[in-house]
């Protein structure tokens, strides 16, 4: 869902904190009695929009450097070293158990790149995901992206960067200083094979870059989102630090900024507190509900990993499901609803039906999946099965005319095939992601959605 954002209030409000500021400056008479007045007069020009406008657009920023802070202060990543993660890691939120992931963040500079060494990976989906500081991909390195040779050594230097590439080598500019790099391997029916290959990707500095150290941002949870401190100065310069590849978010800048020279005043701080916790938070909650388009009870997100002018949506995902790939690569769908519109309940049996000829694996060209997850952090749910996910790897069993029935239930339908139930949390609301790796033009389109999810009576 995109929400439109009026220029004309935030050129007024810039405006009227710049010319009160010069008016104050050319009064050299006015007494220092009166300065709080004036400073207090030339922040609450900041309307109220502007700053909902601001903290939306700043939140993804944050939840992009909150999720830094947690990678090198408590999972031990350093620059430019890859992290492999162990097959079937599930600590994070919505992970995508069909593949090994390997993860890193990328730091370059003026005359130092970073080298990727792909190995030759055929016959399974895999790529090598980079993202910038807002959340958006920049590039992917696979044999779609990179059809002429897509293993071998890839240089990813700063963009400008006076660096020479030797021959062979194929380089992919950064927009900034880091990118965090999210590695898939396709598990498919050989998980040994896929990891072996996952550690076969090797990350190694041109130089040495010079790096600084992680910026140290409000740290806050998903269900406790931070209020007025989002806008403290060092905060928000750490945040504006990174480039915004999207044209025309200099207007949300300006705002950003506005918002945190009136935090500076206590009245105004307090009331850019009240406004966060009444009304832009309240705006994302909504936003959140809404986003995308709505089918049979799964909403698809219109946009993902590539955002454009749409900042909402882009914190809508760093929110719910960071490191989002964008669409040439994966579709997703999500919901916590059936067909109806009403809440899943782990305690209640449901069933997902697709006749034939219209299965996921017909729209999917590598893989599809779906997970259940939890409705707070995003993450699996525990399960006496270790059972968190149902797709192409799962032999699954068919119904007699070619159709194919998936079973969620806190216990096992006695008419289910075993390998196609996923166990549910009794008494709890949960989420489903239902995942499209390689999507074909129907998924793409929006002609083709998930079947509805049915309650049983």
């Amino acid at each position: 869902m995109k929400i439109a954002v009026s220029a004309a209030v935030l050129g007024f409000g810039i405006a009227a904190v710049a010319l009160s500021g010069c008016k104050r400056s050319n009064e050299a008479t006015t007494t220092s009695a009166s300065a709080p007045d004036a400073t207090a007069a030339a922040t609450s020009t900041v309307s109220d929009q502007d700053i909902s406008d601001a903290y939306l657009y700043l939140l993804g920023r944050l939840l992009v450097l909150r999720q830094q802070q947690l990678d090198f202060n408590k999972e031990g990543f350093k620059w430019n070293e890859m992290i492999h993660r162990d097959v079937g890691g599930v600590a994070w939120a919505n992970p995508n158990l069909d593949v090994a992931y390997s993860e890193a963040w990328v730091a370059v500079d003026e005359r130092s790149c970073t080298i990727f060494s792909v190995p030759k990976i055929e016959h399974r989906y895999y790529t090598v995901q980079f993202l910038n500081g807002w959340g958006e991909t920049i590039a992917n390195i696979n044999e779609r992206t990179y059809p002429d040779n897509p293993a071998g050594d890839f240089w990813v230097c700063m963009k400008g960067a006076n660096v020479q590439v030797p021959p062979g080598a194929r380089r992919i500019d950064l927009p900034g200083r880091s990118a965090r790099v999210l590695a898939r391997v396709e598990l498919g029916a050989n998980p040994r094979e896929a990891a072996a290959l996952q550690h076969q990707i090797k990350v190694r500095p041109s130089g040495t870059p010079t790096t600084a150290a992680v910026p140290a941002t409000p740290d806050f949870q998903n269900d406790k989102l931070p209020g007025a401190e989002a806008f403290d100065a060092k905060t928000v310069e750490a945040a504006l630090a990174e480039p915004d590849i999207n044209p025309g978010m200099e207007e949300q800048q300006a705002k950003v900024r506005a918002v945190a020279q009136a935090v500076n005043d206590p009245a105004q701080r307090a009331r850019v507190d009240k406004v966060i916790r009444e009304q832009a938070q309240p705006r994302m909650k909504e936003a959140f509900a809404k986003f995308g388009t709505f089918r049979d009870g799964w909403a698809r997100p219109d946009v993902a990993g590539n955002y454009g002018s749409d900042y909402v949506a882009r914190t809508l995902v760093d929110f719910g499901g960071i490191w989002a790939n964008n669409r040439e690569e994966v579709v997703y769908f999500k919901t916590n609803t059936d067909g109806s519109g009403t809440p899943l309940d782990g305690a209640n049996t449901y069933t997902i039906h697709f006749p034939k000829g219209n299965l996921p694996s017909d729209h999917a060209r590598y893989f599809w999946s779906v997970i259940a997850v939890d409705s707070e952090k995003f993450q699996v749910i525990p399960n006496a099965r270790n059972r968190f996910l149902l797709n192409n790897q799962s032999k699954l069993t068919p119904g007699p005319d070619g159709s194919l029935t998936l079973y969620l239930a806190p216990d096992k339908p006695g008419d289910a095939p075993d390998a196609n139930w996923l166990p549910t949390p009794k008494g709890e609301n949960y989420h489903l992601t239902f995942r499209m790796y390689g999507p074909d033009e129907a998924v793409l389109s929006g002609q083709w959605f998930p079947a509805p999810i049915v309650k049983r009576k």
